[in-house]
């Protein structure tokens, strides 16, 4: 393992090769991250919409996590705002715990995954894996009620690149594994995490190096599920409070965006309008003939049958 000066040295040079000259400066926070031990040393990336939100509300308590908001797009959206910036995220209480993030955007990122495995190359990164279909299905009902778009299932394709990117399982997989190593890279299953979540955390903590807990039975029911989503009463209006929420988190106002949300404010937002409809059986059958070859490039990966995510067989 490399002395710490060494590290440091590594990161500052890392750094200025990538940085702007306007924030070049910040490369200085990079040491008061480092000795506050606030750098992570583990990522769950997703991709969204496999459990991550469930992952942060039983994590919160046992490592540091950036808080009160779950994700803060530092290293794909926010990463020229410097280490103080990220850094203000997270609220140390407990000496020696693990440091980590949950941020399923960073999964289909180049530049996330690129600037990771520069200035923290011995992070440990999960990748969890579920039905690609249904997958995408409900990234788009949750798109579609942030008012982060307003296309139709088949728009949303040709428009949006994260909805088709964030299918490439084996691809990105492998990218990932290509950065880091694959012993720091856990691929995982979302159908283990709900038919034995105990079994499923247990192997996750022992990845990421934190002591293993009791999942109880009040944890198993915090799942963010989007069949109760809907579209947005108004489309501007759910997309300008989203956009609204974005500037205050770009501004470390994180409390402004987490109290609205847990308000009856959050009603003028999210939800009142018409209920998503099934797609038509055919766009089902397309979807999954798409994404057959990376289930099968990931089924030799795993070593695991997963027949289920490779064909559409509708309910009689």
């Amino acid at each position: 393992m490399p002395g710490r000066a060494y590290e440091l040295a590594r990161k500052r040079l890392w750094m200025d090769r990538v940085y702007p000259s306007s924030v070049r400066g910040n490369a200085e926070l990079c040491e008061i991250s480092d000795s506050a031990n606030i750098l992570p040393s583990f990522f769950v990336i997703g991709p969204p919409r496999t459990g991550t939100t469930w992952l942060y509300e039983i994590l919160r308590e046992r490592t540091l996590l950036p808080f009160p908001t779950k994700e803060t797009r530092f290293f794909d959206a926010h990463f020229q705002r410097g280490w103080g910036w990220y850094a203000a995220h997270f609220h140390p209480t407990k000496i020696g715990q693990r440091v980590g993030e949950i941020a399923p955007t960073y999964f289909a990122s180049a530049q996330a995954r690129e600037r990771i495995a520069g200035v923290l190359p011995h992070a440990k990164v999960v990748c969890i894996f579920r039905n690609p279909v249904e997958r995408i299905l409900s990234l788009y009902k949750l798109k579609c009620a942030y008012g982060l778009i307003p296309w139709t299932f088949e728009q949303a394709l040709v428009h949006d690149s994260e909805m088709l990117e964030s299918g490439r399982y084996a691809t990105k997989l492998q990218d990932w594994q290509c950065a880091l190593g694959t012993e720091q890279v856990l691929p995982m299953v979302y159908d283990d995490m709900r038919e034995a979540p105990q079994s499923f955390v247990d192997r996750l903590v022992d990845f990421i190096d934190v002591p293993r807990f009791k999942v109880e039975v009040s944890d198993e029911n915090k799942v963010h599920a989007s069949e109760t989503m809907t579209h947005p009463r108004s489309y501007w209006s759910t997309r300008n409070a989203s956009t609204l929420a974005d500037w205050f988190k770009a501004r470390r106002l994180d409390g402004v965006v987490s109290a609205v949300r847990n308000s009856p404010l959050r009603k003028l937002f999210l939800g009142g309008g018409a209920p998503f409809t099934d797609l038509p059986r055919d766009v089902v059958a397309d979807l999954y003939t798409l994404f057959r070859p990376e289930v099968e490039k990931l089924e030799r990966i795993l070593n695991r049958d997963l027949a289920a995510w490779k064909s559409y067989e509708p309910a009689v």
